[in-house]
């Protein structure tokens, strides 16, 4: 389809992106219903010396989602922030920029990771952390037993979803359209430009507080749009046909 200038209201990379999240989520619901599998804890990212971690993940974990609403929501910002920068960049360096961002956001939730990682394990003997760790085992009774909790969920809950590269895409939005009114909620007009740092301030907040309960990875995401500012600088820095 084609706007009124020119422009896909649903350009190639975007479009295909959004069957292969939903053959994705379409899949993992198949294999639970059959196999009793949850696809999530193969594709599903974890950290990097969890015994769940594959290669793979890095790529996979992109495509799938916890939820009917955690895919809808993202394949929704997807379509409406993403078409316009596919439609301005191209199909090539959008796809490049979407894996990218993706890329961004799993380091930086590797990286948070690592050092809670680092600072719970200190906690521990190292008997004690391969009991807990491969086998789940460690006494309920011990006044560490919330550290050891904490421990186990960092090794073996895995991330999902596209919301690193959503991001990453929300801030390349931001720098290509800072004046273009967005409406918040549907119902409340804001620049995107302020949108954009508003968000982020929201996921910084959230990723320091850390609450409990809260299974956002807000540094994931900060982590795509941290990634997407550098590399729209590093193009604009190199390349004079760049928006």
């Amino acid at each position: 389809m084609r706007g009124s200038r020119g422009f896909s209201t649903m350009p190639l990379v975007v479009k295909n992106l959004i069957i292969i999240n939903a053959l994705f989520f379409l899949a993992r619901y198949t294999f639970g219903s059959i196999a009793s599998t949850d696809l999530n804890d193969t594709l599903g990212l974890y950290y990097f010396k969890s015994p769940e971690f594959n290669p793979w993940q890095l790529v996979s974990y992109m495509f799938m989602h916890g939820g009917m609403s955690h895919l809808f929501f993202n394949m929704f910002a997807l379509w409406m922030f993403g078409s316009q920068i596919e439609n301005i960049w191209g199909p090539k360096r959008f796809l490049n920029y979407y894996l990218i961002t993706g890329f961004g956001a799993a380091f930086l939730h590797y990286l948070i990771i690592h050092f809670q990682v680092i600072g719970l394990e200190s906690l521990f003997t190292s008997e004690q952390i391969n009991n807990l760790i491969y086998e789940g085992k460690f006494d309920s009774m011990s006044p560490l037993f919330n550290d050891a909790r904490q421990l186990y969920s960092l090794y073996n809950t895995p991330v999902v979803g596209a919301s690193g590269s959503v991001f990453g895409l929300l801030l390349a939005y931001g720098m290509s359209f800072p004046n273009q009114v967005i409406y918040l909620n549907f119902l409340f007009p804001i620049k995107a430009k302020y949108f954009v740092i508003i968000y982020g301030l929201i996921e910084f907040v959230g990723g320091v507080q850390n609450s409990v309960g809260d299974n956002v990875a807000h540094f994931a995401h900060l982590g795509g749009m941290l990634f997407g500012f550098i590399l729209i600088k590093y193009w604009k820095k190199n390349d004079l046909n760049f928006f």
